[in-house]
């Protein structure tokens, strides 16, 4: 597991949207499996659909919330079933509850390996809404997997032109196809982005694109001015150009400042443990990965619960590592690489 820390991640999937949608009618227990779906506890999501289901609530939100739920717990078969039943109870109207199941369904189908489905699904969503950015970016990075540039880049560059300073997506895009060996592809959108002119990007967006431009004295520039404007975004990225530039101490010093002026912040806190373990202080790393798992709604649990088992493991506790790493593969079942690092610290 020398190499497997998570931290910095660029790239997204379907933006998962856990509110809106609303219906009439007695919703008392599918509101509370919502709030159980956003707190994580997926069981007793399913608890509060099923009691939904008992108390005559409506049946295609209840679906809905399971599959969502199912999706949590990794069971992408069950999720699709209940997506597809979601669906049947439309009344033929198209509505924006037909594209939100529609795009949670086609993440169900590409977790289950079936891009075609997913593709189809993306297909049906743009033939009744053309101007779908979304569906264009993530059926772009399907092709983009499966190795058809020509068609990724045509879904990325209808993707862009529908907003073309949405910065965010164009990030995406680039990491998407560096991902998956088209990273050349994914900086001349940058570049071009660059080159059009900067008039309209803050200071934190063009920091950003010279990060992934390799441009790190100007980003270190740009982030630098937007570290007074505010955000811990500004702040991950240019704790990170400093590390990039090999100075680890003072990158320390950016994400450590930020967290004694603003408070705790789980994703500075889990960066700064990172940074941590690449100094060697693995005990400070772990304390940053447990202060950051303390607090609440995180959204980025599990994450800090891998990098806490590393950090464990470097410290040579591995019976304690093994531990977690076994709780943690009863949440996570399909990490695959995390089988395999469990075997392994069983062993030790």
């Amino acid at each position: 597991m020398k190499n497997r820390l998570y931290g910095f991640l660029c790239g997204a999937a379907a933006v998962l949207l856990l509110g809106g949608c609303g219906m009439k009618g007695k919703t008392d227990n599918i509101n509370a499996g919502m709030e159980a779906v956003a707190a994580l506890e997926y069981d007793n999501a399913l608890f509060s659909f099923a009691a939904a289901r008992e108390a005559g609530e409506d049946l295609r939100r209840i679906n809905r919330g399971e599959g969502i739920a199912y999706l949590g717990k990794t069971m992408y078969a069950e999720a699709a079933q209940a997506f597809e039943t979601a669906l049947s109870y439309s009344d033929g109207r198209v509505n924006s509850m037909d594209y939100d199941i529609n795009y949670y369904l086609a993440t169900a189908y590409y977790k289950l390996g079936e891009t075609e489905k997913a593709i189809d699904v993306y297909n049906a969503i743009l033939a009744l809404k053309d101007g779908e950015r979304d569906a264009y970016y993530l059926r772009g990075a399907i092709w983009a997997e499966l190795g058809n540039l020509d068609q990724a880049t045509a879904d990325f560059d209808k993707a862009i032109s529908l907003d073309k300073t949405d910065y965010d997506r164009l990030i995406d895009i680039y990491c998407v196809l560096a991902e998956h060996g088209y990273k050349d592809k994914g900086l001349s959108y940058l570049q071009t982005a660059m080159e059009a002119g900067t008039k309209d990007m803050t200071n934190y967006e063009k920091g950003r694109i010279c990060y992934y431009l390799e441009d790190y004295e100007n980003a270190r520039n740009y982030l630098e001015k937007a570290r007074d404007e505010g955000g811990y975004e500004a702040i991950l990225f240019l704790g990170r150009t400093y590390e990039t530039l090999g100075d680890n101490n003072y990158a320390i010093s950016v994400y450590s400042t930020f967290l004694e002026s603003e408070g705790p912040n789980a994703q500075v806190l889990n960066q700064l443990g990172l940074c941590r373990m690449q100094t060697g202080d693995y005990q400070g790393a772990l304390t940053a990965f447990q202060s950051a798992k303390n607090i609440e709604d995180n959204g980025m649990m599990q994450v800090l619960r891998m990098n806490e088992i590393i950090a464990y493991e470097r410290l040579h506790e591995f019976k304690e590592a093994a531990s977690l790493m076994n709780s943690y593969l009863s949440s996570y079942p399909d990490d695959e690489a995390a089988k395999r690092e469990y075997e392994f610290l069983k062993s030790r």
